[in-house]
């Protein structure tokens, strides 16, 4: 359901209008989809059956859908657009964050965008979905249809800075863009600003702020009683989320591995534990380890220690029993000059090699051209500092 709320100028209505009439043409749509690429592009023959701005929208709508296909389930069915699909939650992650929202009263999904949020919530309580842009807004009740629970959702178009949210819970996704080409790391320059995301954790009962993982929030969120949690998703560390109010946890900082399921809790330590030498395994932290800064207590947890001060690398005596990080069997330890690694393997060449690096300033293409290839199994070869010095560890992933 969508309120009565007008769109803000004539521009938007026109394109709301035209919004509507592609909706109304799955024929337009089809017919985008059988086109060859070649047809897609000078839209020819298409524009011999359609209007021409109809088929500048289908396309747009089918190259936005082949892109949601790695994020997002029925792709192909949902409204989408290129940047708000940039902006939008992977579906993996938007399910993990609603599980937290379950039968909350008075519910907000704030600057709701294509609505893959909006999507998730709705599956599990009522959710108001609210944004500045009409399109937006319409985009997200018609995907709730597909992905969620329509019943449940309410579409309204308003300026979010506007009202106050004293009461409710709500989940807020501001603009990373603006209208920069790109997102941008500091949370000042996100929309709504910084302050109005301060705001929300002062009235709100409780929530969640989501913001880019590599952005500046430790900055600004560390002494907030809030519980930031970072989440991974196929190796890459895809958000971090504001948790604060009565949905916030105890402990600062969390660390999800969505892949595996696994979570790691703590608050971030400023002291490192002691260094020790490379034992029979070594291990990379889940990147949303890395970010929450929770590599100490999972060290701790685990029986890890660090090589170096200055790397997030841990070693163990034996193959860690977690999800939380990728270890590797170590088979030698060499100067990182790469004629040591080469008279390394000239009397066993490897099949391929994988290169890791995190600290290190290595060309990673360059060292791989010019080592030797033969028949033997495929090896890992990381960077990294070890006690104070730089070598070339050569191992095998696990």
């Amino acid at each position: 359901m969508e309120s009565a709320s007008s769109p803000t100028d004539d521009s938007e209505q026109t394109a709301l209008e035209l919004l509507e009439q592609l909706r109304c043409h799955p024929d337009l749509l089809k017919a985008v989809e059988n086109a060859s690429p070649v047809e897609r592009v000078n839209q020819k023959k298409l524009r011999k059956k359609f209007p021409a701005e109809l088929v500048r929208e289908a396309v747009a709508l089918y190259e936005a859908r082949q892109r949601g296909h790695e994020r997002l389930p029925h792709a192909d069915d949902l409204w989408l657009t290129r940047t708000g699909l940039e902006q939008a939650t992977t579906w993996d992650v938007a399910v993990h964050k609603a599980k937290r929202f379950k039968n909350q009263s008075t519910m907000a999904d704030l600057c709701c965008g294509i609505g893959i949020d909006t999507a998730a919530l709705s599956q599990n309580t009522s959710v108001l979905a609210i944004d500045s842009n009409s399109l937006m807004v319409r985009r997200a009740t018609w995907n709730s249809e597909i992905l969620g629970n329509p019943s449940q959702v309410t579409g309204e178009v308003d300026d979010v800075t506007c009202r106050e949210w004293t009461g409710w819970f709500v989940h807020a996704d501001p603009d990373r863009r603006g209208e920069r080409p790109r997102p941008t790391r500091h949370l000042e320059a996100y929309l709504p600003d910084l302050h109005w995301m301060q705001r929300i954790l002062e009235t709100a009962r409780g929530g969640a702020i989501k913001v880019g993982p590599a952005s500046n929030w430790p900055q600004h969120f560390a002494n907030n009683f809030c519980e930031i949690e970072l989440v991974s998703l196929a190796g890459e560390c895809r958000e971090a989320t504001v948790w604060f109010g009565e949905l916030a946890g105890q402990l600062a900082r969390r660390a999800t591995n969505l892949t595996t399921g696994e979570s790691l809790t703590g608050n971030p330590s400023v002291e490192s534990r002691k260094i020790t030498p490379l034992d029979a395994f070594l291990c990379e932290p889940d990147p949303a380890v890395i970010r929450s800064g929770l590599i100490e207590t999972l060290a701790e947890n685990h029986s890890l220690s660090r090589i170096d001060y200055n790397e997030e690398y841990l070693t163990a005596s034996q193959k860690p029993e977690t999800s939380l990080v990728t270890p590797f069997a170590v088979e030698a330890i060499l100067s990182a000059g790469l004629k040591h690694i080469r008279r390394y393997f000239m009397t066993q060449p490897r099949q391929h090699y994988e290169i890791k690096c995190r600290r290190l300033p290595v060309d990673v293409e360059s060292v791989r051209r010019r080592l030797p290839l033969g028949d033997g199994q495929p090896s890992t070869i990381i960077f990294c500092h070890i006690a104070g010095q730089s070598r070339a560890v050569v191992a095998r992933r696990l």
